[in-house]
């Protein structure tokens, strides 16, 4: 088992991560946050979502970072196949913090669901994308009018095919989506009976490798987006200090994949059953580093940008305001 040295955010600055001032001012707040030890006495019980794209978590799990931060808590954790399903979770208490793209909580604050954003980290320009079969005969956007396209209804794989149909001059009314989870989806292009599918590392990786799927677009054609961690405003409210303490723990986990590599991938092939081939890819694709900030203004504004297109579209039914349930780093006064 690895022993690690607690890394405040304020050390990563160091290493070169390009804050700006206003960011950098946030991550020393929330050091100085994650140093109140003594709320981790209080904390009982950590339930953690996570998919298989959550390396950062797998790792945190595997070398029991979590549990180096709240020593006295049990800690629960829970997969589940994509975002939307694990804010549902959430928003019934089975989840404390989760890890998801950036479309899940927009659609979940839509429907009036409990959450608050609590941090982010960068997504890889290649882990999400619109892939067709290696011998379809689509070979630009605008070719995917009429065409069944198959996508989590409420994962970023939706919001990725809005700015697609956009770009190709199309609406969701020119396509057929058919809604199914990735299990499902992968299911479906393989008999052929969808044209399209819109997936996210690592079950890309995996359709790339075994049925030589053709990437027609990624997420990385488009402007930068994120993927974030959220948390129950109930657990938050009731341990205000223990968000820090959370994300300095995957702080750490970033950290430890950088410096063992190999050993990182092992694990991450490990808890997700993938191939050999697969998981090396998709581990490939990740940013080297991937830590974890609080959000800043333009974390908030896309998210706002991603929600009022989504309400512009009638996606979602009501205008959202995105800054009222991002976390605030509480005072270590």
């Amino acid at each position: 088992m690895a022993t690690l040295k607690i890394l405040s955010v304020l050390s990563l600055t160091a290493l070169g991560l390009g804050l700006s001032a206003c960011q950098q001012k946030q991550e020393n707040k929330l050091d100085a946050a994650a140093a109140e030890s003594s709320v981790a006495k209080d904390v009982k019980k950590v339930a953690i979502g996570f998919q298989k794209s959550s390396l950062n978590l797998l790792v945190a799990r595997d070398e029991k970072l979590i549990e180096q931060q709240f020593p006295h808590a049990k800690i629960e954790w829970i997969e589940f196949p994509a975002g939307p399903q694990m804010l549902e979770a959430l928003a019934v208490g089975a989840v404390d913090y989760g890890s998801v793209g950036n479309t899940p909580p927009i659609f979940a604050q839509a429907a009036k669901k409990d959450l608050n954003y609590v941090a982010y980290e960068v997504t890889p320009a290649h882990s999400l994308a619109l892939v067709v079969h290696d011998n379809s005969a689509i070979t630009q956007l605008t070719q995917l009018k009429g065409k069944r396209i198959a996508l989590q209804k409420g994962s970023n794989a939706h919001e990725l095919l809005s700015k697609v149909l956009q770009r190709a001059g199309l609406t969701w009314t020119d396509i057929q989506p058919i809604w199914l989870p990735p299990a499902d989806a992968r299911a479906a292009f393989d008999k052929k009976s969808v044209d399209a599918w819109v997936i996210w590392d690592p079950f890309l990786a995996a359709v790339e490798i075994q049925d030589q799927a053709r990437v027609l677009t990624k997420t990385g054609d488009f402007d930068q987006t994120y993927s974030f961690y959220v948390a129950s405003p109930k657990f938050i409210n009731t341990h205000p200090q223990a968000t820090a303490q959370f994300l300095n723990a995957l702080n750490n986990a970033d950290q430890w994949i950088l410096k063992n590599q190999k050993v990182a991938l092992e694990i991450y092939q490990k808890n997700t059953g993938l191939d050999k081939a697969v998981a090396e890819r998709a581990f490939e694709r990740r940013n080297k580093p991937s830590p974890i900030h609080a959000l800043g203004t333009e974390q908030i504004q896309a998210q706002q940008n991603i929600a009022d297109s989504f309400q512009t579209l009638g996606l979602i039914p009501n205008k959202l305001n995105i800054q009222p349930i991002v976390w605030s780093i509480p005072s270590s006064n």
